[in-house]
């Protein structure tokens, strides 16, 4: 007869099923073919109930609530920080402590979520024109032709301070970063719809009046052409001083074509902010040594980008719109 660690699964189920009806180990012990020290053993290792054993733990309940309250209060500070700040309570832990209890509290150290800052006003336009456009049909939104600039650089960098939060806390305005819209920098333009994406425009210079009209002249049209041929669309554009300058909105009207209004800072509402993202994540890796590099990853990663891709992201506009009047205005998740 062997061991308790010889055992079979089909004895051990016959143990577990004797021992449930009550037979002695002496009986199961004949019937599963094994030794009676076997059964007893395995009896015992299935017993619930048992003392944990190891090291006391140095901190108590109070000293855990304590350090859980520095943590929520500033979720930017690192753990020798926090640490450092816990201490000075009096309490006595090590910093490989601080970081375990972290964890086991449910605090990862992530990235912040960066959202545009907003302030009533915006909130409330907002709020005005998501409840406008509530109805719309997805044959509606396929019409649009959504547009934006984005940043590109050599190297992403650094990303900023991390963040402290817990499972679902991500979107918790203390956990988030505000972002400031129109940093000074080169820009990338480029256009989709539901049919996909149009050719990108590397901008040289800081985007004036002037500078937009000639992207629209020799970026958006053949964009327009080659997405939606001779059908109707209407064009979508965020509130940068140059898209919303007289001459800018001369221009459309000379060309006939409509501009869909649009509330400030709402980049959640944009669905090609999401393509921006999924080529940024693209380009995680590549490593481009000069600009005109950098360009050509650019290029190669938005023509990767698929017609069925854009639609799917159109039709998340009317799940983006619900977000924003059931938070009041508010950044939402997009």
């Amino acid at each position: 007869m062997g061991k308790t660690s010889d055992l079979t699964a089909v004895q051990k189920t016959i143990i577990d099923t004797l021992h449930k009806e009550g037979k002695t180990q002496k009986v199961i012990a004949k019937e599963a073919g094994c030794s009676q020290s076997s059964v007893s053993k395995h009896i015992n290792r299935q017993a619930k109930g048992r003392k944990k054993c190891g090291r006391k733990k140095c901190t108590s309940s109070r000293d855990n609530r304590t350090l859980q309250r520095i943590v929520t209060t500033n979720p930017f500070k690192n753990v020798g920080e926090i640490h450092k700040e816990w201490t000075a309570a009096g309490v006595s832990a090590s910093r490989t402590t601080t970081r375990r209890l972290m964890k086991d509290m449910g605090f990862r150290c992530r990235i912040p979520c960066v959202k545009p800052l907003l302030n009533m006003k915006q909130r409330k336009k907002r709020l005005a024109w998501a409840k406008d456009k509530k109805d719309w049909t997805d044959a509606e939104w396929s019409k649009v032709m959504f547009s934006d600039e984005s940043k590109f650089c050599i190297s992403f960098g650094n990303q900023g301070p991390r963040v402290w939060w817990k499972s679902g806390e991500a979107q918790n305005p203390r956990c988030m970063r505000s972002s400031v819209k129109f940093p000074l920098s080169v820009m990338v333009w480029g256009a989709m719809s539901s049919a996909g994406v149009g050719p990108l425009c590397f901008l040289r210079s800081r985007v004036n009046a002037a500078v937009y009209q000639e992207v629209l002249e020799h970026f958006m049209l053949p964009a327009a052409d080659q997405l939606y041929g001779d059908a109707d669309l209407t064009f979508q554009q965020d509130l940068a001083p140059a898209h919303s300058a007289k001459t800018t909105s001369t221009w459309f009207k000379d060309h006939g074509i409509p501009v869909l209004d649009w509330p400030a800072n709402s980049p959640d509402l944009n669905p090609i902010e999401n393509l921006w993202g999924i080529v940024k994540r693209r380009m995680q890796y590549a490593r481009p040594n000069n600009a005109e590099e950098l360009k050509t990853t650019i290029r190669a990663t938005w023509a990767l980008i698929t017609p069925e891709q854009c639609h799917r992201l159109i039709e998340s506009m009317p799940r983006r719109i619900t977000a924003v009047i059931e938070a009041k205005g508010a950044p939402t998740k997009y």
